[in-house]
């Protein structure tokens, strides 16, 4: 089955799973910004309403409250998904470690049986984390990791490899249109300060250690002023102006000079070490 041309974004019916959540919270604002309708799916377990509140008045958006390990149909033409539902947060899926599993095995093949029935375009949020405890620095994408599939932190190492796995499955088997994007250290506005990771951990650990702020003075979200540039990648990704580019990978990378300088010029990020649905064809 060859790939269809997508629509111009004005046009596009664009659905966002996570659409709740930090990354695709952004997503959906972008979609909406370039014109487009936009479909978020959530069931809200680490997503929040608040941070697509002021998306709900919009007559292009649409929130469908649901669990994508269970069966999902979108009425209508979908020209492209982004499956971004997933616990990321080392927290979160040491936490909700069988969920977390799911939504990478049966939420990403429901999505993909979702892109085939419809004839659109698939985006699955992989991440760095499937080269597990990685031996070579940086990671090519020959590279294929080196991971302990029994441990803790295996629940989420191994539900994106699977991802990816049925990806390109679907792509082989049926020609399924799809691009993974391996998306390495990402921080802004909506994270959640609790989040476990880098970023939010400094930032914490500063606030605390801050002298009571200036009343005088307006009081500047430090993540706010952090890297935007992974949602511009990721929705170019998904929708790129010059049709399919023979390239399903696209690492997205948060240790680049413009990153490292995130907060004060000082910060650097170093490599860590480290109910069944309805089937579908």
């Amino acid at each position: 089955m060859s790939a269809r041309a997508l629509r111009p974004l004005p046009e596009a019916h664009v659905v966002i799973t996570g659409g709740a959540g930090f990354l695709g919270s952004h997503l959906c604002e972008r979609f909406l910004a370039e014109g487009s309708r936009v479909t978020a799916v959530d069931n809200l377990l680490t997503g929040s309403r608040d941070n697509i509140a002021h998306l709900l008045d919009d007559p292009r958006f649409t929130l469908v409250e649901h669990d994508v390990t269970l069966h999902l149909d979108i009425e209508g033409d979908v020209d492209a998904i982004l499956h971004f539902a997933s616990p990321a947060s080392p927290i979160d899926y040491l936490r909700l470690p069988i969920q977390t599993l799911k939504v990478g095995a049966l939420g990403t093949h429901n999505m993909l049986g979702l892109a085939l029935a419809k004839d659109a375009r698939f985006l699955i949020a992989s991440t760095s984390e499937v080269y597990g405890d990685p031996q070579v620095h940086p990671q090519p994408e020959t590279y294929w990791g080196h991971v302990n599939p029994i441990g803790p932190r295996g629940v989420y190492d191994e539900a994106k490899r699977f991802a990816e796995a049925i990806t390109f499955a679907y792509d082989r088997s049926h020609g399924v249109d799809v691009r993974v994007a391996r998306i390495f250290n990402t921080y802004g506005p909506r994270m959640r300060m609790e989040d476990g990771r880098a970023v939010p951990g400094v930032h914490e650990r500063s606030d605390r250690r801050r002298a009571p702020a200036d009343p005088r003075r307006r009081p500047a979200d430090p993540l706010a002023q952090l890297c935007r540039r992974h949602g511009r990648r990721v929705r170019r990704a998904a929708h790129p102006r010059r049709g399919r580019t023979g390239q399903p990978r696209f690492p997205v990378r948060g240790d680049d000079a413009a990153a490292r300088r995130g907060r004060a010029g000082r910060l650097r990020i170093a490599p860590r070490r480290r109910a069944a649905p309805t089937s579908r064809r």
